[in-house]
């Protein structure tokens, strides 16, 4: 099993490990168990995974005589509002939750954050352990405390940051994920390796020539990999102030056609295109060779992800998407580009013309 720390600031309530292996629900058990870190745990899914899991991860962790409940929301980004974090709060007041009660997040990246964002408040703050099933979770959401709720202005747009008390990434999950899920993960696995570590492409590009993207070794490398550099990001960065805003590469626009999408394109399948329209951009502003775009567009159609904009998606509803975004500064809205693969920046702003031309070249 693969361990490593996440040690922010240096302060020992905001580290916590990453374990990542196959078949390790009893260890978590133990690993909990050993802890002493709670007197109850409350673990927190969807129906859909609850269904797949549920039971079994509950078994586990009673094995080591904890304390255990389970509550289940709807299934879906549709459920990641206020109004689901709500009866998840309620649900907690009528089982007795108090300060000595610790949330599980077993899903992917929506139980993960309305999980994280219902603990961040609940009694004004208890611990959330992060069990993620989903690839997108495992190598991303899961990491680094940001935690969020959509609103119908737009994704995120209320959320904290909450650290977990330690992340579980069992590969076993990823047997039950669906095609268009894994795919969806594999973007993110895809950007890590655009913004940090140029060898991940070169093992996704060797995977997918082999058939070998669901093999477990490969899996196991990979999501150790990405999960070191969320780390090692978040370590230096915890707020998304400075060096951790890279990890929005293709997310500026990825954000704004998922919710343009009615969220009918899945977040993975949004930031594909996202990050073809980054590259496109960096080629065009800021001298990303052609070879390295046409390599990045190549791959994103490799793995299964769409790298174009649906022909039916309205531009002018992306464009006004963008403005809504979280993360602009007055009316600038910042864009993470890159140079060369592996050498990622924020760019101070790109004139609209400029976006809305590169939009328009991504229409089929």
């Amino acid at each position: 099993m693969n361990q490593m720390n996440v040690n922010i600031g240096g302060k020992a309530d905001h580290s916590y490990e990453i374990y990542i292996g196959e078949e390790i629900l009893d260890r978590v058990g133990m690993i909990l168990a050993r802890d002493g870190r709670a007197q109850r745990y409350v673990i927190v899914t969807d129906t859909r995974i609850d269904a797949l899991h549920g039971e079994r991860v509950q078994a586990a962790l009673e094995k080591m005589d904890l304390r255990v409940d389970r509550i289940t929301v709807p299934p879906g980004e549709e459920a990641k509002g206020i109004e689901t974090v709500l009866a998840v709060t309620e649900r907690l007041t009528a089982l007795g939750a108090d300060r000595q009660t610790v949330l599980i997040a077993l899903g992917g990246g929506v139980v993960g954050d309305l999980t994280g964002f219902a603990a961040s408040i609940y009694l004004r703050g208890i611990p959330v352990i992060q069990l993620p099933t989903t690839l997108l979770a495992q190598v991303d959401s899961s990491i680094g405390g940001k935690t969020g709720v959509d609103t119908a202005a737009g994704k995120n747009l209320l959320g904290t940051f909450n650290q977990p008390k330690g992340v579980f990434i069992d590969i076993a999950f990823l047997k039950t994920l669906p095609d268009e899920m894994f795919k969806s993960g594999l973007a993110e696995v895809i950007k890590y390796g655009i913004i940090e570590s140029p060898g991940l492409l070169d093992d996704l590009e060797g995977a997918v020539a082999s058939g070998g993207l669901r093999e477990t070794a490969f899996l196991e490398r990979i999501i150790a990999a990405a999960c070191r550099i969320k780390k090692d990001i978040v370590e230096l960065d915890e707020r998304d102030r400075g060096l951790r805003r890279i990890l929005n590469f293709g997310h500026t626009v990825g954000h704004a056609v998922e919710a343009a999408s009615g969220y009918a394109l899945s977040h993975g399948e949004s930031v594909a295109i996202g990050m073809v329209a980054a590259a496109r951009l960096s080629g065009r502003l800021h001298g990303l060779p052609v070879e390295d775009v046409a390599r990045i567009e190549a791959l994103i159609r490799s793995v299964g992800l769409p790298d174009r904009i649906p022909a039916e998606m309205d531009l002018e509803e992306i464009l006004s998407r963008l403005s809504l975004d979280k993360k602009k500064e007055g009316g600038t809205i910042h864009f993470v580009m890159i140079r060369k693969l592996g050498t990622p920046f924020v760019n101070g702003g790109i004139p609209e013309e400029v976006l809305r031309d590169t939009l328009k070249g991504l229409k089929p």
